[in-house]
């Protein structure tokens, strides 16, 4: 199965996020199939705050990847549907 999740980069006290696919055995940190975007929660422009391939992950999706809640909430906030 292959979840879309967030991947941790950066520094201590200073991180922000890959959206990547994963196969759902590997690590939080591991090996990603695809980068499909970025996230920093510490951006204060909104417009750079989260970066999305929308057409990789709308394709993803529609092979069965399941998005991880916090990823799920990122993407509905940026209007990519997602089927239940």
């Amino acid at each position: 199965m292959v979840k879309i999740r967030l991947k941790r980069m950066g520094r201590r006290n200073r991180a922000f996020f890959r959206i990547c696919a994963f196969d759902a055995r590997e690590e939080r940190d591991g090996r990603s199939i695809e980068q499909l975007g970025t996230y920093d929660p510490m951006e204060k422009d909104e417009s750079k705050k989260v970066v999305l391939k929308r057409e990789r992950i709308e394709y993803w999706l529609s092979v069965g990847a399941q998005p991880t809640e916090t990823v799920a909430s990122i993407l509905k906030k940026n209007e990519i549907a997602l089927k239940k």
